[in-house]
């Protein structure tokens, strides 16, 4: 089958077309024909080996989110047949003709791969924070990095949970943030007075998703460490901050939240759909940092 591989570490130009053999699924995993794959920041670090990995002895296809149509199933695997929709997590990685999945989701007709697979990674981290976090009815969720993927989604589920939302994004962003049911402002100093003035009675929660230094200013709103979790500053440790980065994957949580999103209780952004073999484009897009929103493949 054809893939997008890379064999040594490097910038985006490493990812090159190439045939490698055809995943078959192991027990309890189905392979799909690949109709989309998300792209990743996980997959651009490993690609340029910044994770602790140690340098690749064989092609390695890259890709943590995939959507398409079984095509073959492993043993023990019940309630899936070849030629259902689905989307989950790549095992194996996902930026190839086929991919093997473990954990997954239907996807309801109507809903386009391109969106469904933009939900995995996103959903999983979102639920489990705002789990860690025990965000309830009537609370205010600070969440830095309102407009981001995981950002997004903990914004809307927190709001449908019954809680109030701020949500921090660039100037560019406040629309998309208040279009999720937050109040948006601006990240960058002055942020705690910003916050202070939109919730006078404080906030009860906060998420950081940007791991931009701003857990001083999240502490000195909470008024103490305790409610305060981040996915992604590696300070937390040392400021007594809950960081909470293992995933903890569920088939049932993600079948929620891609229900919600095919019934428009939820909305994700897609900032570009591109060919499986432009991929190397696609880790340039997501390294600018301004992506848009998501970044799908499409072989």
């Amino acid at each position: 089958m054809r893939a997008m591989v890379f064999e040594g570490f490097g910038g985006p130009q490493v990812l090159h077309p190439a045939d490698v053999p055809a995943p078959l699924p192991g027990p309890g995993q189905v392979r799909l024909r690949v109709e989309a794959a998300a792209v990743n920041g996980w997959d651009v670090k490993s690609r340029a080996g910044t994770t602790g990995a140690p340098a690749p002895t064989s092609p390695v296809v890259p890709g943590l989110e995939v959507a398409g149509v079984v095509d073959a199933l492993g043993d023990g695997v019940t309630g899936v047949a070849p030629g259902d929709r689905v989307v989950g997590f790549a095992v194996g990685g996902g930026y190839a003709e086929l991919a093997l999945t473990k954990v997954f989701a239907r996807v309801p007709d109507g809903l386009a791969a391109t969106d469904a697979v933009t939900l995995p990674v996103a959903a999983e981290a979102a639920t489990r924070v705002l789990r860690l976090l025990d965000v309830r009815a009537g609370e205010t969720l600070l969440v830095h990095g309102a407009s981001g993927s995981v950002g997004a989604l903990a914004t809307q589920l927190a709001v449908r949970r019954g809680a109030r939302v701020i949500g921090t994004a660039s100037a560019r962003n406040q629309d998309r943030v208040a279009a999720l049911g937050a109040t948006p402002t601006t990240y960058g100093a002055g942020l705690v007075d910003r916050v202070r003035a939109l919730a006078p009675d404080g906030v009860d929660a906060v998420l950081d998703t940007t791991g931009a230094g701003v857990l001083p200013d999240s502490i000195a709103l909470r008024g103490g460490t305790d409610r305060i979790v981040t996915i992604a500053d590696d300070a937390a440790a040392d400021l007594g901050v809950t960081a909470s980065y293992r995933s903890e994957r569920d088939a049932g949580e993600l079948a929620e939240v891609v229900d919600a999103l095919a019934r428009g209780d939820l909305t994700t952004t897609v900032g570009a759909v591109l060919p499986l073999a432009d991929a190397a484009r696609a880790h340039a897009l997501v390294e600018s940092g301004h992506p848009g929103g998501k970044v799908v493949l499409t072989p």
